[in-house]
């Protein structure tokens, strides 16, 4: 059968993509959309970065890919791949019906290497389950969003028909990955390991080589995604030198020694804040809310305005005394501060006055959640960051940052370390966290981390961060799409899916998974998954991964 040694070795390898859309070539009745998705769904689901071992060595001399028929080899027409190198929607055929040539310098014009296609038993059985299911650990936290309301919520419906969703209850994280404390449960009763990390622990080789041996065969992430009605603390996170420390000397505040970056791109209109805002807004802030320099000082409020002629250690020192004043003083001190500032703002907005220059409505915000709370102040130092759906900000090591509102995907290294500042009635580490801030101001559009576009596929769009632990792809599938390739990488990775079905297949998972809005599965590293849409709309999904 000629589907048998169907090749996409190539094809976008980093990221993965093949798709079956309009403009097949009708004088090729093989091509159809029926014929070939038949192929590939049930001759060779995993169809990927593999070959059929029969036919790997052959290439077809004429620059494209080819399939072996019973009399040679038949050029594969570049629809079927999707896109010409440099175009971002299915190929058509050029002038007189030919079909245009590969550009020679695209990964699509190379001779693809022989590829592994799965361990069988005898009998042509699967010998191990390296794609499967999970079903997810729900976080109940307090400033979840209620009920339906919660994004969280939402996907837990839609992937379970037989989840009860409490309305009056929150719906605050949705964890995915092998924490003790949410360890996901594999849905496939065919694998006798009940949890993730139990089977990751049992079959460290699906991290990939170069993430086992680097993170000692741990999965390095948490993917998760978080649905927020009242503000988080205002916290920031140790570098991994620091972790170690205060994991050594308070390991009931610091319960391990790693680092956590974070990275959150928005689901719905998210706000939150991030890093220390230019000190010219700062020092407005002074000069404006009198409230707010009381609590600093005179001293320290003169010495920061006149920094902002001098260069950026003489400011990063003067924010460093200005912010370790405010977070040192004495708790009646800021409370009698804060309580006038809020008479002061709500008579404001009673009278129909503009607060904007005391950032009123941010503050009466947080007053209402947290009264009495330091963390009120806190406006006044940290910029205010508005991300649209798909914007994202990246949280390194001793940044200060809170998510105030909205729904985010949100993926992180493996830590629980916190060092917190407010907003929060928990534990505040008033000395650690003044010692470890990153006293460098920008501006909040700095702080927001853009993802680039994959120059292979124009679906995935790559969330990259600065850290080794985690990559986040996002990948939408338009509608027009029918057949789509989630491509062998050298990681295990965790797919989520936000909007559409499909059903995937894969030669690591034998069966057929359907998938909907909120289904998550597992890719061992060097899997691959074909997804047949069956959605009018495409598809949202994001890969959570380890790109090293």
């Amino acid at each position: 059968m000629w589907g048998e040694g169907l090749c996409t070795q190539g094809v976008a390898p980093h990221y993965g993509r093949m798709y079956l859309g309009e403009g097949f070539p009708p004088q090729e009745p093989a091509c159809t959309e029926e014929g070939v998705s038949h192929v590939l769904r049930r001759t060779l689901p995993g169809l990927g970065e593999q070959w059929g071992r029969r036919h790997a060595s052959k290439w077809n001399p004429g620059g494209g890919l080819a399939w072996p028929d019973d009399t040679g080899l038949r050029p594969l027409p570049p629809a079927l791949l999707g896109f010409r190198q440099g175009t971002t929607s299915p190929s058509v055929p050029g002038p007189g019906g030919a079909w245009p040539p590969l550009h020679p310098g695209s990964p699509l014009a190379r001779p693809a290497g022989r590829c592994r296609l799965g361990k069988r038993a005898p009998g042509g059985a699967m010998a191990e389950l390296r794609v499967f299911p999970l079903s997810c650990v729900v976080q109940k936290y307090a400033w979840g969003k209620i009920g339906l309301d919660s994004e969280v919520a939402k996907l837990l419906a839609s992937s379970d028909p037989l989840a009860q969703i409490d309305p009056d209850k929150p719906y605050a994280e949705l964890w995915m990955g092998t924490h003790p404390r949410g360890d996901a449960v594999i849905l496939d009763n065919r694998i006798p390991q009940k949890t993730l990390g139990q089977w990751i622990g049992d079959n460290p080789g699906c991290l990939g080589s170069k993430v086992k041996e680097t993170f000692q065969g741990q999965l390095p992430f948490l993917f998760k995604v978080l649905s927020v009605n009242t503000a988080l603390s205002i916290q920031a996170h140790p570098n991994k030198e620091l972790a170690g420390k205060l994991h050594a000397q308070f390991p009931e505040h610091y319960p391990d020694a790693n680092h956590k970056p974070e990275m959150a791109i928005a689901l719905t209109p998210f706000q939150g804040m991030c890093g220390f805002r230019p000190v010219e807004e700062i020092v407005a802030f002074l000069q404006k809310v009198p409230e707010f320099r009381a609590l600093i000082g005179n001293v320290a409020a003169e010495q920061l305005e006149r920094s902002v002629c001098n260069d950026p250690r003489g400011v990063s020192a003067a924010l460093r005394i200005c912010f370790t004043r405010m977070m040192k003083s004495e708790k009646k001190v800021f409370v009698d501060q804060l309580n006038m500032l809020v008479k002061r703002i709500s008579q404001e907005v009673a009278a129909g006055k503009d607060t904007s220059g005391s950032s009123g409505k941010l503050l009466l915000q947080l007053h209402s959640q947290f009264p009495g709370d330091i963390g009120c102040f806190a406006i006044y130092f940290l910029n205010l960051v508005m991300l649209q759906p798909g914007e994202s900000m990246f949280l390194g090591a001793n940044e200060p940052h809170a998510y105030l509102y909205g729904d985010c995907i949100e993926c992180m290294a493996c830590s629980d370390n916190t060092v917190r500042a407010g907003l929060t009635p928990k534990f505040i580490d008033v000395l650690t966290l003044c010692e470890m801030l990153n006293y460098n101001p920008a501006p909040s559009s700095s702080k927001v981390f853009a993802p680039t576009q994959s120059r292979l596929d124009p679906c995935v769009y790559l969330y990259d961060p600065p850290v080794p632990d985690f990559t986040v792809m996002k990948i939408e599938i338009p509608s027009a799409i029918k057949l789509y390739l989630i491509s062998a990488i050298d990681s295990a990775s965790i797919l989520l899916v936000i909007q559409g079905t499909a059903v995937g297949t894969s030669t690591a998972a034998i069966s057929e998974m359907t998938l909907r809005r909120g289904s998550v599965i597992f890719i061992s590293a060097n899997e691959s998954v074909s997804l047949h849409l069956s959605s009018l709309d495409g598809m949202l999904l994001f890969r959570a991964c380890c790109l090293l």
